[in-house]
């Protein structure tokens, strides 16, 4: 079969987190080196071992011994969820490039090249995987669905897959995200924070039934996945000036309470009504203390924030790389 993949030179990094997969990482790092057999570039594949109970770390060590060095292993000490080994392994990887995918055996690593080709000859910082026919039960395939297009609507991010990890990254971009609980799911959109949403695109992959294990995500991860969106709605909008956040829901309570005190006095002044026993002038006094509240927490959310960019080496904007630099590390499988 030949490989789609480009003339660009660069080095590929293959992230792969894995909790109880131990029947899975064998056919796994199988399928990789027959998917990149006649790759022309350096790459690795980053074996993330979240923790497992099983036998997946032993099936890993055993790849690293059949394949070679370029085969990784970073092995975390619990399991501390697929958003964290994702992390890990990302954190891990070298390449200019970096491919995330799942250890089950359902993402087909032979759509590997053409993503990648289509990441650099389109200079484009994001490619996400659409399981156009995904090969899934209705009871993961509806809220998956209801969440892609809540998510798709809030972040601005249009895209109908963001559960799918095939997904193909900008190492200089993707480094600057930092994932936590279930963020994973929220990539595209943490990325549209560093990058313009126009250098995010989708493209079309393979997805297979699950033929060893058992699924480790139910319905219950849905509402997980709406708290998390909240979060991310914040960051994107309002991480570098959190008190225009803040402050817009304390000009709005102000606003009521002073036009319900304005009118309280207009009616006790002028109409000379008795307003003491009146509900609006509680509500109006506690409208103005919710604004106070709401404009304060603004002004030490801009002071904390200043003082983290200040006093960290984060920045508020990406500079782009042109994928050259970095250092000429060894155990890359190199093209033969």
């Amino acid at each position: 079969m030949q490989i789609e993949q480009t003339d660009r030179p660069h080095r590929l990094s293959l992230v792969v987190p894995m909790y109880n997969e131990e029947d899975n990482v064998a056919p796994l790092v199988s399928q990789v080196h027959e998917a990149l057999a006649e790759y022309r570039n350096p790459w690795e594949l980053v074996l993330v071992n979240d923790g497992s109970g099983d036998a997946t770390e032993q099936q890993m060590r055993l790849a690293i011994q059949q394949w070679g060095n370029h085969v990784r292993l970073v092995d975390l000490q619990r399991n501390f969820g697929q958003t964290a080994a994702m992390q890990a392994g990302i954190d891990a990887a070298r390449g200019e490039v970096i491919v995330t995918l799942d250890g089950d055996l359902q993402n087909d690593p032979l759509d590997i090249p053409r993503l990648v080709k289509r990441l650099l000859e389109e200079d484009l910082d994001l490619v996400a995987g659409w399981r156009q026919n995904r090969q899934d039960t209705l009871l993961r395939k509806i809220p998956s669905r209801l969440a892609n297009r809540l998510i798709g609507r809030i972040t601005q991010v249009e895209l109908h897959d963001y559960g799918c990890s095939l997904k193909v990254f900008r190492a200089n971009i993707i480094k600057n995200v930092r994932l936590y609980g279930e963020m994973h799911r929220f990539i595209p959109a943490w990325m549209a924070a560093s990058t313009s949403p126009r250098r995010i695109k989708e493209e079309v992959v393979r997805h297979h039934p699950r033929r060893h294990g058992e699924s480790k995500y139910g319905i219950g991860r849905t509402f997980r996945v709406v708290l998390d969106l909240l979060v991310v709605y914040f960051f994107m909008r309002f991480r570098s000036r959190p008190g225009h956040f803040f402050g817009r829901i304390g000009l709005i309570f102000g606003g009521f309470g002073a036009l319900g005190l304005s009118y309280l006095a207009f009616v006790k002044l002028l109409l000379g009504h008795d307003i003491g026993n009146r509900p609006l002038l509680l509500i109006s006094v506690l409208l103005m203390f919710m604004a106070v509240q709401f404009l304060t927490t603004g002004v030490l959310s801009e002071i904390m924030t200043r003082t983290y960019y200040e006093s960290s080496q984060t920045r508020s904007y990406v500079v782009r790389d042109d994928g050259n630099g970095g250092p000429k590390d060894v155990d890359w499988k190199l093209p033969e």
